[in-house]
């Protein structure tokens, strides 16, 4: 058979290697900038000043500068950026420069095309500098991990499709007949996560010149979508293309071939099918209905099996080879991220048992689970790639296996100091919410209580970040010296005989997975169907039946000042702290809406888009928040958090206060609603929207003055101070706030609650 002669495109995978590095460290940087910001909320005060005197800061002693930044250096906004570039920068990118680099050898041809290659490539890091801006910006849907608004959603897909194109094509014209393991993971990948994206990120722009954009979907049907995406963003984006890059580079690195085919065969199918179902044990306890949740429950226990399956088919390939580990870093993050991926499935199905759900769910136990997964699993792994790819591809020796050694024990030790603080915060957190004195009253009241029990966890936490970004420093500086003395080669010589055209008939006495191995799109086509019978199943009944949220009567729409209100909240990335979802337990109900008695109804949230159910409790609660503080003392809270709650690790929003609120989208926010949600706004609310909102403006001001005169009298200076360029508190961002604050759960103020179903 004729053998063919052809190239390997090394320079691609050098720009997704070069990128991974580069949004590895910016990931970093800005996850231990959130940490710092949870024991030390005044940093943001520090960089830009403060009008505080009992804090130093670097710029003068006024607070205009923080004003100026409009936000930007917020938690919520930081925290958004930290998990976008850590999943769509930093793993997404080693993903892609493993996938560019195997997908080549294991098929033995050059990528189908060069030029979508590099479409791929320059798309998705433009993707990621404009979640950068936006997001700094605080133009963001508050979807986890999806808070990209509608062009950068439209944007992603362009760039994942681009980048499907190029790998079919380049299965289509392989010279190996069988596709191997990796191969099936990555066609999983890509299968699922455009399933995903797609649905999840179905929304409505405002207009097509405006970022701002409403989910399709609302409230709990909202909820049950965004966490079968979320669940799945884990499972079909930080697990299994980082599975198909196990499979490949491990047995490499280790010399040997994977322990077991068979294993393998059902670690895949096992896991691309169960991992779908278990995204409502995000929701447990909640308003979600009660079959989802019970459905996430048991496939969520599922997991186990096939994750296990995966974890001891990567670890037993070290068979006869573990002597290796010893003297290979590359072996050594291998082995622990391996070991991490096993803990954190484990750990998983647990989180989702309603027993310790009831326990972990809000709490800093998650925030470690999360991490255990994305420090030990993720970032080891794109790690040891790293560490593979260079000395090979610019054919030279690691310029100090010592220096790579110091990065594996600072980066496990930065796990370890992470990890084991936030599992202990967790648990702290947990049981001190739910803790009563002999008679009935809680004995941790005071929520703040809760907060600082657990700050020198999070001071350890940052320790544990400091590790970890230390040992990647010192990646990149092995890198940039083994480059410096090796010679990259851009095109690599490589031959192979064309592979013979058999057809697509099974032949006799062969087994149907090898069939179905050299048959890729009879492949896909079963890995699809394999994939979304979960979210048919849930989703489906979900969406199309009525009565799975049942309407309350007393549930009204937002006022316009209202709906203002909640996209500033949105914009904030308020829900990065808190929940909007009172659970049925006796201490959330005392704790949260002790004279009214109710949890969170389904019923209430049909008017939510998107939901804000939140995922963290860093600060309480605020479904029930309306009228339990008055007016002024919300002002004050906004302004500074430390005036009126001492020891508040809240950030400062000094600028709801200064600025004006733009209210030219008001109308068209309501007659989208109404047009295209079918929200129940009448013409003449809609016409007289800002008549309507002025009056609600005048109202909380009025109060916000009666309640506090110091308020008053400031506004009264600063309007003699700047005369005509003066604007009324009436108009000002903070008044939506307030209003949109003071509504929240206020709808349902009796114990009898009267659905439209029981009229």
């Amino acid at each position: 058979m004729e053998t063919q002669k052809f190239n390997y495109d090394n320079n691609i995978v050098r720009a997704f290697l070069y990128a991974t590095i580069a949004f590895g460290l910016v990931g970093f940087l800005l996850g231990l900038t959130a940490a710092l910001m949870l024991f030390y909320p005044e940093l943001p005060e520090f960089l830009f000043g403060t009008d505080d005197t009992t804090i130093k800061s670097l710029a003068s002693g006024n607070i205009q500068g923080l004003i100026n930044t409009q936000g930007a250096m917020g938690f919520g906004r930081i925290r958004m950026l930290h998990t976008s570039a850590v999943i769509f920068a930093f793993v997404c990118n080693s993903f892609f420069c493993g996938a560019y680099y195997s997908m080549q050898r294991l098929l033995k041809t050059r990528m189908y095309s060069d030029t979508l290659s590099w479409i791929h490539f320059w798309s998705w890091q433009f993707m990621i500098v404009a979640v950068v801006i936006t997001f700094l910006m605080g133009i963001n849907t508050s979807k986890e991990y999806a808070e990209h608004e509608w062009p950068i959603d439209i944007l992603i897909a362009f760039s994942w499709i681009v980048f499907g194109i190029n790998m079919f094509g380049t299965i289509a014209k392989r010279r190996v007949r069988h596709l191997y393991v990796a191969i099936w993971f990555y066609l999983a990948t890509w299968i699922a996560v455009a399933m995903l994206h797609i649905f999840n990120n179905l929304e409505v722009p405002l207009s097509f010149t405006s970022w701002k954009s409403y989910s399709v979907y609302s409230g709990v049907k909202d909820a049950l979508v965004q966490w079968w995406y979320g669940h799945n963003a884990v499972a079909f984006v930080l697990t299994t293309p980082v599975l198909g890059l196990m499979y490949y580079f491990m047995p490499k690195a280790a010399q040997r071939p994977v322990f077991s085919y068979k294993l393998s065969i059902i670690h895949f199918w096992s896991l691309i099918f169960v991992y779908l179902w278990a995204g409502p044990h995000h929701l447990q306890y909640t308003a979600l209905p009660a079959w989802a949740q019970a459905v996430g429950t048991g496939f969520s226990i599922m997991l186990i099996a096939p994750s296990w399956g995966g974890m001891l088919n990567g670890l037993l390939t070290l068979r006869g080879a573990w002597d290796k580990v010893r003297e290979n870093p590359i072996l050594k993050f291998f082995v622990v991220a391996i070991t991490c991926y096993g803990m954190a499935t484990f750990e998983g199905p647990l989180l989702a048992t309603k027993s310790l759900n009831k326990i972990g769910h809000y709490t800093d136990w998650v925030i470690g689970h999360v991490h255990l997964g994305a420090l030990g699993w993720n970032g080891f792994m794109a790690f040891g790639v790293v560490y593979y790819l260079v000395p090979i591809m610019w054919r030279t020796k690691l310029w100090s296996v010592k220096l790579a050694n110091w990065h594996f024990w600072l980066g496990t030790l930065g796990i370890i100091f992470y990890a084991v603080p936030m599992y202990i915060a967790g648990f702290t957190q947990g049981l001190m919410w739910k803790q009563f004195n002999p008679d009935g009253t809680l004995l941790w009241k005071n929520w703040l209580d809760t907060v600082t029990a657990i700050i020198p966890y999070f001071k350890m936490r940052f320790l544990g970040g400091l590790f970890y970004l230390s040992g990647a420093i010192l990646m990149v500086i092995n890198v940039i010296k083994t480059i410096k003395v090796g010679s990259f080669q851009k095109n690599v010589p490589a031959e192979a005989p064309a592979l013979a055209n058999i057809g697509g008939t099974r032949k006799e006495g062969e087994g149907v997975h090898l069939w179905l191995e050299r048959t890729p799109t009879l492949l896909s086509i079963l890995a699809f169907i394999t994939i979304a019978i979960g979210g048919l199943v849930e989703i489906v009944p979900t969406l199309s039946l009525k009565q799975s949220v049942p309407t309350i009567t007393a549930v009204k729409p937002y006022t316009p000042l209202e709906l203002e209100g909640r996209d500033l909240y949105i914009r904030e990335g308020c829900n990065s702290c808190h929940s909007q979802m009172i659970r049925p337990f006796r201490d959330e109900v005392v704790r949260f809406e002790g004279k009214n008695g109710q949890y969170s109804k389904a019923g209430e949230f049909i008017y939510d888009r998107p939901f804000l159910w939140g995922s963290k409790r860093t600060g309480p609660d605020l479904h029930r928040e309306g009228g339990r503080n008055p007016d002024s003392w919300h002002f004050k809270h906004m302004y500074n958090p430390r005036i009126t709650s001492a020891g508040s690790i809240m950030p400062r929003f000094p600028w709801l206060i200064t600025n004006k609120l733009d209210r030219t989208q008001m109308v068209d926010k309501m007659k989208l609603m109404k047009n295209t949600f079918d929200v129940p706004y009448t013409k003449a609310q809609i016409d007289s929207a800002n008549q309507w909102a002025d009056n609600q403006s005048k109202a909380i001001v009025q109060r916000i003055y009666s309640e506090a005169t110091d308020v008053k009298d400031q506004m009264t200076k600063e309007k003699t101070a700047k005369g005509g360029a003066y604007v009324p508190l009436e108009q000002r961002e903070i008044v939506a706030m307030i209003a949109y604050l003071q509504r929240l759960g206020t709808d349902i103020k009796t114990t009898q609650i009267q659905t439209a179903s029981a009229e």
